[in-house]
């Protein structure tokens, strides 16, 4: 999988060379469909969601796969209003419209907010995989990882976002490949797919969300559909990562399909690693490899369940760690590329001398390059950071709720401008930030749990030591604390649409901003409104 990747850079960097920097940051605006939509697919599932899916339905149940809920209301809110906003202001990084509607300085923001975000995310992209490949193999997570990366920083800065693309084209094959190797054979062997459904019904795992208000509930009605449509909006529509694919395609009515296309292949993969949860109870139904500390982490359940079912398969399980790096892979590359063209379009345009064609390309190899070894060795910083972990991932995802805030409010809020903007994202992500981190701090000292499924211990083959988890000090731990981590990006996004609009309604000097920074629904509006006047 590394020597094909290694071979689709050398071919779109020697033999199919990118002529300027619009095909190396955007392949020419001229990328096919499907191609896009596979690379939208592997950009969003990273190892992470690969290991920690099959996880999260074993430990809690189904209610988490009715967030797809929210996913299909972004879809449609995405390709409706933000994707016609800029596709056709034909914009390199997504970021560029916060200028054009706000001003500089919240530009500067949202860049700065998506390098941090990206930042603290890919080094865990990598080594969650590592790990799994450390447990399958017994290869030294220092060795693999710097290997991985290197193949995957030569690709991409060789052959730019058409080789990102079309290796993600072959990363998702394989990773979708190897899941659904994983569930044929394991099903065969639990005794069919009556016997799964059976098991993980017996012990409430087959669920609905809980019809409640109580925003502390993890999965309720509420969180699965509002909390994670405005979840999947600050992941997919304020995200360079994401957004670069659907400018990068020529015209706008097939970005929105890209949209769809991105949809259907998310479901289809969350719903094989859902699966795999469930595969991984009924195997283990009479004796749980998570109390008997069979696996020291919980996020090593697939990784046993693989070594279990394939393991006799000369071969296969290699097959499974090439799914768990392609999801890593398609992760790291696409980061690279577009913090590339975040660096040249928000941090060195606005700012400095103008570059010629061939230092552009000298410019943005060198921060694929750059970035790509600071993420190597960030991995050393985050296998010493333990249950700071979770709080990382935390922190890093409750940043996208301020920058959802700002773009709603450029696209759908005329009215607002922009220190009233930047002053809300600022209050904004404080706010989320706050929250998120007490939120994660209370979990990492046990004095916020969430209710687990029930797991068995009654048949067991192997001996293990005791399964009495140690007590923990009762703590009352505030209801703002507590609430479901689907509502954080909501949070945030909230508190900086409020404190935006208060701001607005000061007096200072009103702008008339160009109606094609607005919805189409909203420019529709302004011009019945200025008829209206006129016509008095």
């Amino acid at each position: 999988m590394l020597s094909i990747c290694v071979g689709i850079g050398i071919y779109f960097g020697f033999f199919k060379k990118q002529n300027s920097t619009q095909d190396y940051l955007m392949g020419g605006r001229n990328m096919k469909l499907i191609p896009v939509c596979f690379s939208l697919v592997a950009t969003f599932i990273s190892g992470i969601s690969l290991l920690g899916t099959p996880t999260e339905l074993y430990i809690y149940g189904t209610s988490y796969i009715f967030s797809f809920i929210g996913a299909i209301m972004m879809s449609i809110i995405i390709s409706q209003t933000f994707i016609p906003v800029l596709h056709e202001l034909q914009l390199t990084s997504a970021y560029e419209y916060l200028e054009l509607r706000y001003d500089k300085r919240t530009r500067l923001f949202g860049s700065v907010l998506f390098s941090v975000y990206l930042m603290a995310w890919l080094p865990i992209v990598i080594y969650v995989p590592a790990l799994a490949f450390n447990q399958v193999t017994g290869v030294n997570i220092h060795i693999v990882t710097p290997i991985v990366c290197v193949v995957c920083i030569f690709y991409t800065s060789l052959g730019g976002l058409r080789a990102v693309v079309w290796t993600d084209v072959i990363q998702t094959v394989v990773m979708i490949g190897a899941m659904v190797l994983i569930i044929i054979k394991g099903t065969i062997i639990v005794g069919g797919l009556e016997e799964v459904i059976m098991k993980n019904w017996n012990s409430d795992r087959i669920e609905f969300p809980v019809l409640s208000w109580d925003l502390t509930e993890r999965h309720s009605i509420l969180s699965v559909s509002i909390g994670s449509t405005f979840y999947w909006v600050g992941l997919i529509a304020v995200n360079q990562s994401m957004m670069q694919r659907f400018l990068a395609l020529k015209e706008l009515k097939s970005s929105k399909r890209a949209v769809w296309g991105f949809l259907g292949g998310v479901l289809l993969v969350v719903f094989i690693c859902g699966y795999s949860g469930l595969l991984a109870f009924a195997r283990y139904h009479d004796c749980d490899p998570v109390n008997s500390k069979l696996v020291l982490a919980k996020d090593q359940l697939l990784p046993l369940l693989v070594m279990d079912i394939l393991g006799d398969w000369n071969g296969l399980p290699g097959l499974f760690v090439a799914g768990v790096f392609s999801a890593a892979l398609s992760s790291l590359s696409t980061g690279l590329n577009s913090m590339s063209a975040v660096v040249l379009e928000d941090f060195w345009k606005p700012f400095f001398r103008p570059l010629s064609d061939k230092e552009t390309q000298v410019l943005i190899r060198t921060v694929v390059v750059v970035l790509g070894v600071i993420c190597v060795g960030l991995v050393f910083v985050v296998e010493k950071l333990g249950s700071v972990l979770q709080l990382t991932m935390s922190l890093s995802s409750a940043s996208m709720g301020p920058l959802a805030g700002i773009f709603s409010m450029g696209i759908f809020l005329p009215f607002i401008d922009s220190t009233s903007a930047l002053s809300g994202g600022a209050v904004g992500l404080v706010s989320a930030w706050w929250v998120a981190a007490h939120s994660q701090v209370a979990q990492a000292k046990g004095f916020l749990r969430f209710e687990e499924k029930q797991r068995f211990l009654h048949n067991c083959t192997y001996s293990f030591g005791s399964t009495i988890s140690p007590d923990v000090q009762e703590v009352e731990v505030s209801y703002l604390y507590r609430i479901s981590y689907l509502w954080f990006t909501a949070f945030g996004c909230t508190v900086t649409v409020i404190v935006a609009s208060l701001l607005s309604f000061r007096k200072y000097p009103r702008i008339q901003s160009d109606h094609q920074l607005f919805a189409p629904f909203v420019r529709s509006l302004i011009k019945r409104k200025s008829v209206k006047m006129t016509t008095r």
